[in-house]
């Protein structure tokens, strides 16, 4: 069972594995509505299933919620089920290559339950640097029943409120630095961060070929943005509780799992005039 990355040479190897549900997630969030599925609908990873992030992977944003609401377990039973996945299933998920949208659903699945499911290391961009084969056949997976085993933890804004000034939680943002310092905001209607965060942004998980540095390495620096605290204080966010998943991914690729998800993260927290914005001096 893979339950954090699968390389290319792996997911090449298993191509024909009947107990292999792969699922293809590439978005762009300067073009939401059809990028992802554009670029499936050209050339994608054979058998793969193509899955929106806002269509398939988002609940419906309203008032007092993030850009991207996470789903009910029900919602997300219900859709995973109809794509194919039980508990038989290996599910592999890859995006265009940072990985941020295949780490969102590879949480989503551990999230409910889900043991087996790992990330294409490199993704998309890695299988066709390879030459490896692609196809523009669409399938339709036979639909099934996905059985929700449980439901781990996440932090809501209140839990998240409410660690602001005792700093019972370790707060770790995955956004480039200078939208963590407040200095641009580029998607969101309010710069800065949650006051007492501490920036990880998610690209320093990858090394410079686009895959996951070494699970010591990671833990090495992990450890240093620590401090000495355990990690089991973490919660990780960013804009919309999606590219967080990578820092959740890559802590539990060095050994440090079990980390926390505050799914509204910025976008969610800055409904609320009240909540406090800190911004950060270089």
């Amino acid at each position: 069972m893979l339950t954090t990355l699968i390389t290319t040479e792996e997911l090449a190897a298993r191509l024909d594995d009947s107990a292999l549900a792969l699922f293809d997630v590439r978005h762009d969030l300067a073009a939401p509505k059809s990028w992802g599925e554009d670029e499936y609908a050209k050339s994608h990873i054979p058998r793969a299933v193509f899955l929106h992030l806002d269509r398939d992977l988002s609940a419906k944003v309203g008032p007092g919620t993030g850009r991207h609401p996470l789903p009910t377990p029900e919602a997300c039973a219900a859709l995973f089920g109809r794509v194919g996945i039980d508990g038989t299933k290996q599910v592999v998920v890859y995006d265009q290559g940072p990985s941020a949208y295949a780490a969102h659903l590879w949480w989503m699945l551990r999230w409910l339950g889900h043991e087996a499911v790992a990330v294409l290391d490199g993704g998309f961009a890695k299988w066709t640097r390879e030459q490896r084969p692609v196809t523009d056949e669409v399938i339709v997976p036979a639909a099934t029943t996905f059985a929700v085993r449980n439901v781990k933890p996440t932090v809501s804004s209140v839990g998240v409120e409410a660690s602001v000034s005792r700093h019972t939680l370790l707060l770790i943002d995955a956004r480039a630095p200078e939208r963590f310092r407040g200095e641009v905001e580029p998607i969101d209607p309010v710069a800065g961060h949650i006051p007492g965060a501490v920036n990880r942004p998610a690209s320093q998980n990858l090394a410079t070929d686009g895959v996951f540095k070494p699970a010591a390495k990671l833990r090495t620096e992990f450890a240093a943005l620590l401090g000495g605290r355990p990690h089991t204080d973490v919660v990780n966010y960013c804009g919309s509780g999606v590219t967080a998943c990578t820092n959740i991914l890559a802590m539990e690729i060095a050994g440090l799992p079990g980390t926390r998800l505050y799914p509204g993260s910025w976008s969610e927290w800055i409904t609320q005039p009240a909540r406090p914005v800190n911004k950060a001096q270089r």
